[in-house]
C-alpha cells in the first residue's frame, strides 16, 4: 500500500490575522503608536511615499511605480495613475478596495483623490503626483 502525503497539512489550524498597531508617524517623528484606521491612513500614506524597485528594505510588493509616467497624456497619466495606485494598496490586507477616482491638475502636478474602503471604515486619500509636462 502507497502512503498517502497529499493531506500533509492539515485543516486543524486558523490563521491569525497580524495585529494593525504600529509606530505614529508624523512629521519624520515616531510619536506613540497608532491602530485601527489611523494606522491603515498611515499605511497607505507610506505605501504611495515610497517608488517601488527602490529600495532594498522593501519587497517587490511594497509601494507604487509612478516613475515611468513622465511626459505621457492626460487620458494616459489617469489610467496608469489609477490602476498603479490600485494595485499599490491592494497589497495591504486590510484594504478592501480603492475607488472613486478623481484628478485635478495644477502646472506639473495632478491632484488624485480617492476613497480607500478597509475592514475598519472608509476613508478619503490623496496624492500628488508629478506629470513632467
Amino acid at each position: 500500500m502507497l502512503p498517502d502525503t497529499g493531506n500533509i497539512l492539515k485543516q486543524d489550524f486558523t490563521v491569525r490575522k497580524q495585529p494593525s498597531r504600529t509606530y505614529r508617524l508624523k512629521n519624520d517623528r515616531v510619536l506613540g503608536y497608532v491602530d485601527g484606521l489611523e494606522a491603515v491612513k498611515q499605511a497607505v500614506n507610506c505605501i504611495l511615499n515610497t517608488e517601488r524597485f527602490e529600495h532594498v528594505i522593501y519587497s517587490w510588493n511594497y509601494g507604487r511605480e509612478f516613475s515611468k509616467l513622465y511626459g505621457r497624456s492626460q487620458g494616459m497619466l489617469e489610467s496608469k495613475i489609477k490602476k498603479r495606485i490600485k494595485e499599490a494598496l491592494t497589497q495591504d490586507d486590510r484594504i478592501r478596495s480603492v475607488g472613486a477616482f478623481s484628478f485635478s491638475r495644477s502646472g506639473k502636478q495632478l491632484l488624485v483623490t480617492f476613497t480607500v474602503s478597509c475592514d475598519q471604515g472608509v476613508f478619503e486619500a490623496e496624492k500628488e503626483v508629478d506629470t513632467g509636462v
